[in-house]
């Protein structure tokens, strides 16, 4: 069985990923992916790709080992993959392709799952990419099921797939289901009696129950987890079936390496203007975002939560998290 660390916008930067996949022990991810870097009108620099991925310097890797797999997201089949040719240059060990995100900002530019209507545009950029870089560098794509409706969710499935990828990811809802539960697994079983391509289900997988009840419905032994894996950090371990349990106390100690991996970051000479350049509203407002989180599964945070909410010092938020137990 495959786990991968999803990509989302906003949550898994570098620091995440970096916090993330340390906790996930020697057998944890498979590998992670990248929030989408969004490619409109122009080949990227090199640094706007180290901006998203300083992992880039150190072979496509987290400090742990595991491979980052960069996510692009257009519409524009030849522009994608010339910026999917470039970044493998620079040394990504695969590319994913994002067609499943809901938010307006990105579909009102003809971005993410509202491509899913025109499966014929969603099979050029995936032949596109595949044709534009390395055999051996796989090429996969992230789906919904479609996007007011699940009507087109085989025909896109064949699009991706008689292209060329590696493998699919499907998150089994539609862009009008947002995140709204019940995620559709069952759908993705019915997507598999048409396709022989790979398939990777992703949403609402928060527990080892739900992953095998996933697992059943999918027909899909390969998952994707995602916030869950912010807000229970050791999901991961358990879906291995290790037995771990892990404590508030070690949950702080991870909070204050995640302070500071944010504060410590190193700027490579090569990169300007990179994510791994600390800000300190970057830093206080990315560490509250993941205690805020954390409330939903551990009642010990909210003492936490509330001594620092209203802090803008990181200094300051770095303390109380030190003297905290």
């Amino acid at each position: 069985m495959k786990i991968i660390l999803a990509p989302m916008e906003g949550l898994t930067d570098v620091h995440m990923r970096h916090i993330l996949t340390q906790m996930a022990g020697q057998t944890g991810f498979d590998w992670c992916v990248t929030e989408f870097i969004r490619i409109t009108q122009q080949l990227l620099l090199p640094k706007a790709f180290y901006h998203y991925c300083p992992e880039l310097l150190t072979n496509g890797k987290t400090a742990s080992g595991t491979p980052v797999h960069i996510q692009l997201l257009g519409s524009d089949p030849q522009l994608l993959a010339e910026n999917a040719q470039r970044v493998v240059e620079l040394g990504a060990p695969a590319i994913d392709l994002n067609f499943g995100c809901p938010a307006k900002s990105v579909n009102q530019h003809r971005g993410g799952a509202v491509l899913l209507e025109e499966p014929e545009l969603v099979h050029q950029i995936v032949l596109a990419v595949r044709n534009a870089v390395p055999k051996q560098i796989p090429v996969s794509a992230k789906m919904r099921l479609g996007v007011n409706d699940r009507s087109k969710m085989v025909d896109n499935a064949l699009a991706i797939e008689s292209a060329g990828a590696s493998w699919l990811t499907i998150h089994a809802r539609t862009k009008a289901d947002g995140y709204r539960p019940p995620a559709h697994w069952h759908e993705l079983a019915t997507i598999r009696q048409h396709v022989k391509l790979p398939m990777i289900a992703n949403g609402d997988i928060d527990s080892v129950t739900n992953a095998q009840r996933c697992q059943q419905q999918s027909q899909c032994t390969d998952i994707m987890i995602g916030r869950a894996a912010v807000i229970q950090p050791c999901l991961i371990r358990a879906l291995r079936g290790e037995t771990y349990q892990l404590t508030w106390a070690q949950l702080l100690d991870w909070q204050r390496q995640f302070l500071q991996h944010m504060q410590q970051a190193v700027v490579n000479p090569l990169v300007v203007d990179s994510q791994q350049k600390w800000t300190e509203a970057g830093a206080v407002g990315r560490y509250k975002q993941w205690l805020g989180m954390l409330l939903q599964a551990w009642p010990e945070a909210q003492t936490l939560f509330q001594q620092i909410k209203k802090e803008r010092s990181y200094s300051q938020i770095y303390q109380i998290v030190q003297q905290s137990a």
